[in-house]
């Protein structure tokens, strides 16, 4: 009988490696957000009816995000620079879905602008009676290298990117934590947890984020049902290059390159949904092969190391030569 039971874990095992290494070759998450939308609570169940804050909802990531929210029956407060792109999104959120025009606040909103955060956060309020879900989209990247770039860069970046974001979590969570209740869900990047040539600044911003909602959380541990959550995507189809700072303020990147090569938009705005229906604390978001990285750095930092100054070295070298820096891990390095 012993015997049977060992042969039918030797058996097993290998099958269940097998299963797994499949899986992850396919994969475009880490395994924990993939089982959560296998099995987990579903977005049009948990977030019906739930008031929504996306901050940076004009383009990208936040415009999908508002359109699947408004799927799913949520109530929005849609927040950016530019109002008219926010009544743009507004309006297709109201014929994407059942909503009512008063079922979506637009709330121009400059994250730089940190004296505004505590009256914007009041009219939200005072819109809504409350704040369920605030997702901090807001923010730009950057495309150059740091010998040539200006240090008002890395102070636009971080001001932007994590003061600003900060800032608003400042205003918001009071009422959460009244209520005992609510999210804070922040979008960091894949830079957020290791670094990557042409976006020192960026990286840094990121890597903030990670470290002050890490310490945020284990602070709040006397509100169970408050829940912080980072998302780390990786390339995705958006805005995010065209707006990218470079080596000087406001001066535009180049060329934003080919996009195809990135995850579909739609795709990174449902896992993030499925992630914040479930209470993942965080969650790895992209395609092969660059989810590899995730874990590689997680679990094998010299080897991480090795890889990443290979691709690194490519990257500067076909930014160098006119390239985009994210389709220049698809193309051949020009070295002349």
């Amino acid at each position: 009988m012993d015997c049977c039971i060992v042969s039918a874990l030797w058996c097993f095992v290998p099958l269940y490696v097998l299963f797994h290494v499949l899986c992850f070759i396919f994969a475009d998450a880490d395994f924990t957000l993939l089982w959560a939308s296998v099995i987990g609570h579903r977005p049009e169940t948990k977030l019906k009816g739930l008031v929504v804050w996306v901050t940076g909802a004009s383009s990208g990531i936040g415009e999908e995000l508002a359109y699947q929210l408004a799927k799913c029956g949520s109530r929005l407060i849609l927040s950016a620079r530019r109002e008219d792109e926010l009544n743009r999104v507004k309006h297709r959120c109201l014929d994407y879905s059942d909503l009512q025009n008063e079922d979506i606040l637009v709330l121009p909103l400059d994250l730089l602008e940190r004296t505004s955060h505590e009256e914007k956060t009041r009219a939200a309020v005072q819109y809504f009676g409350h704040i369920d879900i605030l997702i901090n989209n807001g923010g730009r990247s950057q495309r150059s290298l740091f010998l040539e770039t200006s240090i008002d860069v890395y102070q636009a970046l971080m001001e932007l990117n994590f003061l600003g974001t900060v800032s608003i979590t400042k205003q918001v969570l009071p009422h959460m934590t009244q209520r005992g209740t609510g999210s804070i869900v922040t979008v960091s990047s894949v830079v957020g947890l290791a670094g990557a040539p042409l976006a020192t600044g960026y990286s840094a911003s990121k890597h903030a984020l990670q470290g002050f909602f890490n310490s945020l959380r284990t602070e709040l541990t006397d509100y169970p049902n408050i829940l912080i959550s980072t998302v780390c995507p990786g390339p995705v189809q958006s805005q995010i290059v065209h707006n990218a700072f470079t080596h000087e303020l406001n001066k535009p990147v180049a060329t934003a390159g080919n996009q195809e090569h990135k995850m579909p938009t739609s795709r990174c705005a449902r896992l993030m949904l499925v992630g914040i229906a479930n209470g993942v604390k965080e969650m790895w978001i992209a395609q092969q092969p660059f989810l590899l990285f995730y874990y590689a750095w997680q679990y094998t930092p010299t080897f991480a190391w090795f890889i990443t100054n290979l691709l690194g070295r490519k990257r500067v070298q076909n930014f160098k030569a006119g390239l985009d820096a994210d389709s220049a891990y698809f193309t051949k390095p020009k070295t002349s």
